[in-house]
């Protein structure tokens, strides 16, 4: 009878080949994964003031249709906006019999991009101050107040929006 040689014992883990290779594949999948993931943080910004743009020009739109084709002034813009007004245009905090159109928004919607992230106030000309928007009560016209040099992903500047 021939003797049965014993089994060896076979080894469990994992060779320094596969694990390099691994390390590889994660990297490589890295390398793809957080420029895009990046990149959508800037992309969620540009599309809350693309959003917020469209909120914006609608209550202009609805005020000028109710108000018989006058637009919101500048000087009373946000009172306008979110509060009742009479077919004047003259707001007021309560509705009645008189006040009866409105309110439109809310409130005014912060900035979500650029230097004047976080600023809601309205100015009459693109530049200088810390505001978030520029009106043109002539046109009712709204846009973001961002200097030229500050753009998109896409290079579109954002008070061209």
């Amino acid at each position: 009878m021939q003797a049965i040689a014993p089994i060896k014992a076979r080894r469990k883990g994992f060779s320094l080949i596969e694990l390099v290779i691994v390390v590889v594949i994660i990297g490589i999948i890295g390398a793809i994964a957080i420029p895009r993931m990046s990149r959508g943080a800037a992309g969620a910004a540009d599309s809350s003031l693309v959003a917020d743009l469209a909120v914006l020009r609608s209550a202009i739109d609805l005020y000028k249709a109710e108000h018989g084709g006058t637009l919101p002034s500048f000087a009373n813009f946000e009172d306008q906006l979110t509060t009742y007004t009479n077919d004047a245009g003259t707001a007021n905090a309560t509705k009645s019999s008189t006040y009866y159109l409105g309110p439109y928004l809310r409130e005014l919607p912060t900035l979500k991009v650029g230097s004047n992230k976080g600023q809601s106030a309205i100015v009459a000309t693109q530049g200088g101050t810390t505001a978030g928007w520029v009106y043109n009560e002539t046109t009712g016209a709204i846009s973001a107040n961002l200097p030229n040099t500050e753009s998109d992903v896409r290079g579109v500047q954002y008070n061209a929006y």
